[in-house]
């Protein structure tokens, strides 16, 4: 009778140890848990996907004029992607059709940093570099395939305002990159550089046909976007903020022999301010 007050002592005791013991690791599992690798994102389409913050990141961070901050590890991650395609009906207005990205996992600008200024007319921001341009592919319902550069190259955008707050809009402009390159060779033999200009078969129309002078003649040629840029989340503690994008540039022009056509993107968007 005596042992079992002291047995029930012991068993306190490592019931208390395997508690410890067992809360312990499950702490690291927990952290192992968010220790993310390149398996765990390997082939997942993860690494195309922009950070996130939490939904309560509703502040806002006041910036002095005159001031030099910048804008750093900026990410836009396309969601959606339209083409405008002409009215088969004349009294019908061309309107944009959503498609499908063919191209997989690689289709969002990240790393983007540039310059903010603050002035008394309200906010600048001019992009100086980073992962700002991605080959992108979509496929329209009727079957038609629209290759552009997604991209926000020269990035010249402005707001109102003296803050960075959860209604901040950027809009600019920027500059899309032909999709071909200057040594980009077409299935018929056709570049820019390579000095060859003609197709064979048609060295007897002299390359003077009207239909087909465009494919012929192969011109570098760059096109110009819009981009409008809207914060709806900011942690004035770390500096991040998150919203969405929208951008309106054209498609490729096969080096001035395709018919260019409006295209529209639109997607989730990150960034994270700093002074400079």
């Amino acid at each position: 009778m005596r042992i079992r007050p002291l047995l029930a002592v012991v068993l306190a005791l490592c019931l208390a140890f395997f508690t410890t013991a067992c809360s312990g690791d499950s702490e690291a599992v927990q952290r192992g848990a968010s220790n993310v690798t390149y398996d765990d994102i390997h082939n997942t389409g993860k690494a195309n996907d922009c950070p996130t913050i939490g939904d309560s990141a509703r502040g806002s961070i006041a910036l002095s004029v005159g001031g030099s901050y910048e804008l750093r590890d900026v990410c836009m991650h396309p969601v959606q992607v339209y083409a405008k395609e002409e009215p088969k009906n004349v009294r019908q207005q061309a309107e944009f059709v959503e498609g499908k990205i063919l191209t997989r996992y690689t289709s969002s600008l990240d790393e983007v940093y540039g310059d903010l200024k603050v002035t008394e007319s309200g906010l600048e921001f001019q992009e100086k570099g980073g992962i700002d341009f991605q080959p992108i592919t979509v496929l329209v319902p009727g079957g038609e395939e629209f290759p552009f550069t997604f991209s926000s190259k020269s990035l010249k955008a402005t707001a109102d305002g003296d803050a960075l707050t959860t209604s901040t809009d950027f809009e600019g402009t920027y500059r899309t990159p032909s999709y071909r390159t200057s040594n980009f060779i077409d299935p018929k033999g056709r570049a820019l550089t390579t000095g060859v200009q003609y197709a064979q078969g048609l060295v007897a129309l002299g390359g003077d046909d009207e239909q087909l002078e465009k494919d012929n003649n192969k011109r570098y040629i760059d096109g110009v976007g819009t981009m409008s840029l809207s914060i709806t989340k900011v942690d004035p503690e770390t500096g991040e903020f998150a919203g969405v994008f929208s951008a309106i540039q054209p498609s490729d022009s096969d080096m001035g022999g395709r018919e260019v056509v409006d295209i529209k993107i639109t997607g989730e968007l990150y960034g994270r301010l700093e002074e400079a």
